[in-house]
C-alpha cells in the first residue's frame, strides 16, 4: 500500500475506505496514467438514502476530487428485482410508480455531493432500466447466461447465506448478479467505465461484472470495496433505535441529523473523522487522540462537518447553535423540531404517554411509558410526574411545550 501512485487509491486507503481490489496494481497503474471512469449503483428502494450510504457516497467524492469521472447508475430496472446481498428476505416488488417517486427523491442527495455536468471528470447519472427493460430475456440467458456457473453463484455470500440460514431465494433474485454484471458490460460500452466500487457486500456482484466484461468484449476492468460498515457497539451504520438516519431533510431535520453524529460513540469519533468529512488526517488525528469531556468538541466538529456537506453551512451552523443553546445555556430555541397539534386537544389535556409517542421521541405507547417511568421524560425541563398525567395548554410557554426524551433528544410542540 505505501508504494501507491494514484492520488485516489492513497486517499482511500488513508482513510480507511479500502476493503478488497480485483487487481490493485493494475487500476493504481491505470488510475495513475489519466482519468477513469467508475461508478456505484444505487437502487430505488425508499424516496431517500440514509447514511448507511454515505459511504459510497463519499467514495465517489473522493474519486471526483482526485481527478476522475464518477457516474451514479440509479437502479430503476434493478430495483424490480431486488438485490439478496445481505438479506434475509426478499424485498417488496415495488411498482414502476413507486420506482419512479423514489428515484426523484434519491437524485436530489447527489447534487450536494458531486459536480455534474458536461466536463471530463463531471458526474454523470445513469438509469439501469434504459437497456435492462429492452432486453430479449431467452437472448440475453443465450448470450450471457453462458458465462455464469451456477456452482459459482451459489458460493457466494449473497446466495450461500440466504440458503444456510433456510431462507428462501426466488429465481429472480438469482438473477441479480447477472444484471449487475450486464450493467458493468453495458457503462463500460457506453462510458468507458473500467471500475465498479460498492460495499463488501457486493464483492460477487462486481466479480462477475469484471470477469463478464473480459469473457465477452476482453475489457480489462477493476472492481473496489469498502468495508460494510458498523459502529464500535455492533449497530449497523444508518440505523437507531428510532429508526433509518435519512439524509434527506424532507425525511429527516438538519438538526437531528446533526445530533445523529453528535451522538457518536468515543471509539467511533477518529474512523467517522476520517470517512464523513474531509478535515486533513492530521486534524483527525489529534482530535481523535482527545478523551474523557474533550472528546466531545470532536464530536461536534464531526457533526458540523458532516451536516455541511448533506445540508450545507448555513444548515449546520444553525443546528450547532441550537445545540449550544439548548445543552449549555438551556434555552428553547425556536430551530428545535417542531409538531403541531390542534389547540383544541391541548385545551382537553393529552396523556403524557400519547404526546410523546405522537411527537416521535417514542415508538410506541409502551416505549413512552417505559420512557416515563424510567425518568427519562421531561416536559420543559421537569420530570413528568406519570404516564398519564394530561399535557395541554397550561403547559405552554411562549406558545410552545417542551419535550425532551434523555438530555439529547428534544421536540417543541406547537398549537395550531
Amino acid at each position: 500500500m505505501t508504494s501507491l501512485r494514484s492520488d485516489f487509491l492513497r486517499t482511500v486507503t488513508e482513510r480507511g475506505f479500502f476493503h478488497q481490489c480485483t487487481d490493485l496494481e493494475g487500476l493504481d497503474s491505470r488510475l495513475a496514467a489519466g482519468p477513469v471512469v467508475a461508478y456505484i449503483g444505487f437502487d430505488c428502494t425508499a424516496d431517500s438514502l440514509h447514511v448507511g450510504s454515505l459511504l459510497p457516497i463519499m467514495l465517489l467524492r473522493h474519486l471526483q476530487k482526485s481527478g476522475h469521472k464518477p457516474i451514479v447508475l440509479m437502479g430503476g430496472g434493478t430495483t424490480k428485482v431486488g438485490d439478496p446481498s445481505g438479506k434475509d428476505d426478499a424485498r417488496k416488488l415495488l411498482s414502476d410508480d413507486d420506482i419512479a417517486r423514489n428515484m426523484a427523491g434519491i437524485k436530489t442527495v447527489f447534487g450536494k455531493f458531486l459536480r455534474f455536468g458536461d466536463g471530463p471528470t463531471d458526474a454523470l447519472m445513469v438509469n439501469n432500466a434504459d437497456w435492462l427493460e429492452s432486453l430479449n430475456y431467452i437472448a440475453f440467458l443465450r448470450d450471457f447466461g453462458r458465462h455464469f456457473s451456477v456452482n459459482r453463484m451459489l458460493s457466494f455470500d449473497s446466495v450461500k447465506l440466504r440458503l444456510e440460514r433456510e431462507q428462501p431465494l426466488s429465481f429472480l433474485e438469482f438473477n441479480y448478479m447477472i444484471l449487475q454484471a450486464y450493467d458493468f458490460l453495458e457503462l463500460s460500452r457506453r462510458h468507458g467505465c473500467a471500475l465498479q466500487m460498492g460495499g463488501s457486500d457486493q464483492w460477487g456482484n462486481i466479480v462477475n461484472g469484471v470477469e463478464l466484461g473480459r469473457r465477452v468484449d476482453g475489457r480489462d476492468l477493476f472492481g473496489l470495496t469498502a468495508p460494510l460498515m458498523t459502529t464500535a457497539s455492533g449497530l449497523k451504520m444508518g440505523k437507531t433505535a428510532q429508526g433509518a438516519v435519512w439524509i434527506n431533510a424532507e425525511r429527516l431535520s438538519a438538526w437531528d441529523y446533526w445530533q445523529f453524529w453528535r451522538n457518536t460513540e468515543d471509539a467511533d469519533v477518529g474512523r467517522f473523522l476520517k470517512l464523513f468529512t474531509e478535515l486533513p488526517i492530521d486534524d483527525i488525528e489529534r482530535l481523535s487522540s482527545l478523551d474523557g469531556a474533550e472528546i466531545n468538541e470532536a464530536k461536534k466538529i464531526l457533526a458540523n462537518e458532516a451536516t455541511r456537506l448533506a445540508h450545507g453551512a448555513d444548515a449546520a451552523r444553525q443546528a450547532a447553535e441550537t445545540a449550544r443553546r439548548t445543552f449549555e445555556e438551556g434555552v428553547v430555541s425556536e430551530s428545535l423540531p417542531t409538531v403541531a397539534v390542534p389547540a383544541a386537544e391541548l385545551a382537553d389535556g393529552i396523556p403524557a404517554f400519547a404526546l410523546f409517542t405522537r411527537a416521535g421521541l417514542a415508538a410506541s405507547n409502551g416505549e413512552a411509558r417505559r420512557l416515563i417511568k424510567g425518568g427519562g421524560a421531561r416536559i420543559n425541563d421537569a420530570p413528568v410526574g406519570a404516564e398519564t398525567d394530561l399535557i395541554g395548554a397550561a403547559h405552554l410557554k411562549e406558545g410552545v411545550i417542551k419535550l425532551s426524551a434523555g438530555k439529547k433528544r428534544h421536540i417543541l410542540v406547537k398549537a395550531e
